[in-house]
């Protein structure tokens, strides 16, 4: 007689909202095993009754054949009395006191449901709210775990006959899918005018925004986590009145197109980049333009050879393709510096100048999120945004600290991370505290997440910067709080991601972040663990003329530099720039260093070169400067400008007086970008340690690429968090976990 054995599994990871118990349910039956398996606060309990040699059979296919969402991050096994039940079953979600099961991205249509949503002979043939276990909303509809129907917007909605059928049959692919529904009783889709009168509703609605699109309106469309603006990107007087609308003078605007074919019309693909951009995720890729394509308006992306890319990742967004022939502009509707909107009444109040009309649904965005936007260098994958499909992220951390902790990031491309359960979640892409609406969406997303895991935190972790939104926030909470310098958190969010625990040699290059020593850091060489870090080597600081006004006014970074190199003499090149008042003051300003801390960023270095190279104007977004030098990079030009170095300055002034000899733009952005490759190898060479490199400046392809080309080791940067400042949070998380630990 074979005797039987239980076992009691329990899970954690991504396991609720991804169809895993009917997984779990179809295996336990193809091996005629009894038990149950539910949901509980930390993840899914599974009983599993039978032989031996079907329980072995059982756990190999359990780990080997998960759904496409599913993730195991931990699991613990142990032996149980038998209880010779007869089935299995699937039991009801277990409540708990500690709430530590993981809210889920969004994510795009799946291949079943695009074919369904294409068949005329299925019931839901073109309903724009399709989606099954394997896709459609999660974080933009939960308000709690767990998650199940009454805790999300979907609430209002009652099944009707057919879709409870398929909701409560544990073999069917919409097993338990929260959000399912169909043209019977889902929700309904408005087409209104900015006063708010209807003028279609579902279908008609949708062909009726593709005609508006098609003669050149400017319309807002609700998607997964909020609007986007939308206009035809092939018609430049539309595009540029958008731009006059949005205040928004030359930053580039993300495309999305009917499908690969489409992107590949206008731009030129690796096999990563259409992976990337085919993928659940749906992400915006910025990709190379084909510069004979002649499709997209030129204003779409002025003066750059790349482009922001996405393809449809709604039902909404694919049955809108089959009304439209050409790519659409599909950016966030906001307004300059402020998060992403997701309610009509708010768009209506912000946007009225700018929208025509709106398409909206009757189902809340309860959550709101951003497009996320990747890149490949060279066929590594760099997150710039991590928001819609990828946020809230998740990681389970090896560290034996037991204690929920908080790190609330940096100011600018701000996301916050929580600890608890030895899980680090982090949360999608908040942007920059520098507007009400942008503090107010932090506050917010902190509110959020103690909702989602009745989480209090008992340590709270923040930038040293002391006028940081975000530090001073912490300030005034009555919980402990640790400050750790900027830089530092860049290259230990990428040891945290590496699991690496040893002295590396850190490269941390971007804006601006706040030092030891009070003056504005960004061209560092930090030898660090994660206890402490020296600074082994820093480009030499320069004053930052009139502090923040300089980031939009380069011209000022370009008179700082050439008066330190120049003295009076560099009036007769500045006076191209500036009117003699204005040079007058700005001189007086340089002399008495009124408001003028010193700054050793190479982001700011990027700023006045691509003054040198014609850009002028004020710079109107973030990373402006790095593209247009990217744009002019010649990869045939392989001389570097003459750089110093004494003790751990990097003495690289004397190549701006180099540039000018140069005059011309291509020659003098490609000696610029070389220069910067050859000052990280002179340096790193000196050291044995793994290089770790982090900060916004990396996210500039030309340079990482030459980086990766010529290193003769591993270079270590991130792939799963932002390697710009909103990776910041893990890297606040690792140190003071290590230290726990330690």
């Amino acid at each position: 007689m074979i005797s039987n054995m239980r076992l009691l599994y329990c899970i954690e990871g991504m396991v609720q909202g991804v169809g895993f118990r009917p997984f779990v349910y179809a295996l336990a039956l193809r091996h005629a095993l009894s038990g149950f398996v539910l949901n509980n606060e930390k993840g899914v309990n599974i009983e599993v009754e039978g032989s031996k040699e079907s329980l072995e059979s059982f756990e190999l296919a359990l780990f080997r054949e998960l759904p496409p969402l599913a993730r195991i991050d931990f699991f613990s096994k142990e032996a149980l009395t038998c209880k010779n039940d007869k089935h299995f079953e699937i039991h009801h979600s277990e409540e708990g006191k500690n709430k530590s099961s993981l809210v889920l991205p969004d994510m795009s249509l799946c291949d079943d449901c695009l074919k369904e949503l294409h068949d005329p002979h299925n019931r839901r043939y073109h309903y724009f709210f399709i989606n099954c276990t394997n896709c459609g909303p999660r974080y933009s509809i939960i308000k709690t775990v767990p998650y199940d129907r009454p805790n999300t917007s979907m609430a209002p909605f009652v099944m009707c006959d057919a879709c409870q059928s398929e909701y409560t049959n544990p073999l069917d692919r919409r097993y338990h899918a929260q959000p399912i529904s169909c043209s019977t009783c889902g929700p309904t889709l408005f087409l209104r005018s900015i006063s708010g009168k209807v003028i279609a509703t579902d279908e008609q609605a949708l062909q009726h925004l593709a005609a508006l699109i098609r003669s050149g309106n400017i319309v807002a469309m609700k998607g997964m986590g909020g609007f986007h603006l939308v206009c035809d990107a092939s018609n430049a007087a539309v595009v540029e009145r958008l731009r006059e609308r949005k205040k928004r003078p030359s930053k580039p605007f993300a495309v999305m197109f009917k499908n690969l074919d489409a992107i590949e019309e206008v731009c030129e693909l690796t096999h990563h980049e259409k992976e990337g951009i085919c993928s659940l995720l749906r992400p915006i890729v910025l990709v190379k333009q084909n510069k004979k394509s002649r499709l997209i308006a030129p204003n779409v992306a002025p003066k750059l050879d790349r482009l922001g890319v996405f393809l449809p990742y709604t039902p909404l967004h694919v049955i809108l393709f089959e009304y439209l022939k050409k790519p659409i502009v599909a950016t966030s509707a906001n307004l300059s510096g402020e998060p992403i909107i997701y309610e009509a009444k708010t768009l209506v109040n912000k946007l009225s100048h700018v929208v025509d009309y709106y398409l909206d649904y009757n189902r809340d965005i309860v959550n709101s999120s951003d497009d996320s936007v990747l890149q490949y260098v060279e066929n590594k994958r760099i997150v710039m945004r991590s928001s819609r499909g990828m946020a809230p992220q998740s990681f389970r951390l090896k560290s034996t600290d037991d204690r929920n902790i908080l790190c609330v990031g940096a100011h600018q491309k701000n996301a916050i991370a929580i600890y608890l359960n030895h899980q680090m979640i982090i949360s999608p892409y908040i942007g920059d505290l520098d507007t009400i609406a942008s503090c107010e969406l932090f506050e917010a997303m902190l509110e959020r997440f103690k909702e989602f895991y009745d989480f209090e935190p008992e340590l709270i972790v923040a930038d040293m910067h002391p006028y940081y939104f975000s530090t001073q926030w912490a300030k005034k909470q009555t919980i402990p709080c640790v400050f750790v310098q900027h830089h530092y958190a860049h290259i230990l969010s990428v040891m945290c991601e590496y699991a690496l625990d040893e002295t590396v040699l850190g490269i941390a290059w971007d804006g601006t972040g706040y030092g030891d020593d009070g003056t504005i850091w960004g061209g560092e060489f930090l030898l660090c663990n994660t206890d402490t870090y020296e600074r082994v080597a820093y480009f030499e600081p320069f004053l930052l003329l009139g502090g923040d006004a300089s980031i939009k006014d380069t011209k000022r970074i370009l008179a700082s530099l050439l008066w330190d190199v120049l003295g009076t003499d560099a009036d007769a090149v500045l006076c191209n720039y500036f009117d003699e008042s204005s040079l007058k003051r700005l001189k007086q300003v340089y002399t008495k260093k009124i408001n003028s801390p010193l700054c050793s960023s190479v982001g700011r270095l990027f700023d006045a070169v691509a003054v040198l190279c014609g850009m002028h104007e004020r710079i109107s977004y973030d990373g402006e400067s790095g593209l247009l030098l990217e744009s002019l990079y010649d990869e045939r030009i392989q001389e570097h400008y003459t750089v110093h170095f004494e003790d751990k300055k990097i003495l690289y002034k004397p190549m701006f007086l180099q540039m000018l000899e140069d005059k011309e733009p291509s020659l003098i952005a490609s000696k610029f970008l070389n220069t910067l490759v050859y000052i990280f190898f002179e340096v790193s060479s000196k050291y044995s340690q793994k290089k770790v490199i982090a900060g916004g400046v990396f996210q500039n392809r030309t340079l990482l690429e030459q980086l990766m080309n010529k290193s003769n080791e591993t270079l270590y940067f991130p792939h799963q968090v932002a390697i710009n400042d909103g990776g910041v949070c893990a890297g606040q998380l690792y140190k003071v976990l290590q230290k726990s630990t330690h």
